[in-house]
């Protein structure tokens, strides 16, 4: 895609190089707190996929993936927090070093139910990694994110795996859609 992006309803609010450059960060600091760990990732599909696919590029320890597939939004626009799993993990994590990989964490009802459940099936830990962190709405004021890439302000982001509509998850950054309405 070219760099000459325009669209008069986004905004940039991070390029391709502030997040390539974040991620590495965490990358290097997930290396050094798991070595000699048995690490798992586990993406949260659909949006986690391409930060999952950076970060575990620039984590320089054998770790295995995983996905899973929820939905918590009941037909509507906001998280219910009652969490459906419609796609669960392929393989268990008992006695493994799990890291949930999300691509943004705003309520956090849906991951701190999530955490529940992975919690429940016998983890040695389980932390989460969140390439946006927005705090304003949260709900779920406990959650805590152990890897961060940007914290963001309450605002409605597109891009780099996340998406209005299905739409604009190819972009290589992160943007602000100006108008939600005009989507």
């Amino acid at each position: 895609m070219s760099t000459e992006f325009t669209n008069p309803n986004l905004e940039i609010m991070f390029t391709a190089e502030e997040i390539s450059a974040r991620i590495k960060e965490l990358g290097a600091q997930i290396t050094a707190e798991y070595k000699d760990k048995d690490l798992v990732l586990v993406g949260v599909l659909k949006g986690s996929v391409l930060f999952m696919a950076d970060l575990m590029r620039e984590i320089d320890l054998n770790l295995k993936i995983d996905f899973m597939a929820v939905s918590s939004y009941k037909d509507g626009t906001v998280s219910s927090g009652d969490v459906e799993i419609l796609k669960d993990l392929t393989n268990p994590i008992r006695g493994k070093d799990v890291i949930i990989v999300e691509d943004i964490v705003d309520t956090g009802l849906t991951l701190f139910r999530l955490t529940e459940i992975l919690g429940s099936r016998g983890a040695n830990s389980l932390k989460i990694a969140t390439l946006l962190d927005k705090p304003e709405p949260r709900i779920k004021k406990d959650l805590k994110i152990d890897y961060k890439g940007f914290t963001i302000p309450n605002r409605f982001v597109v891009g780099y795996g996340l998406d209005a509509a299905g739409r604009w998850r190819n972009l290589p950054f992160i943007g602000v859609v100006i108008d939600p309405s005009k989507i």
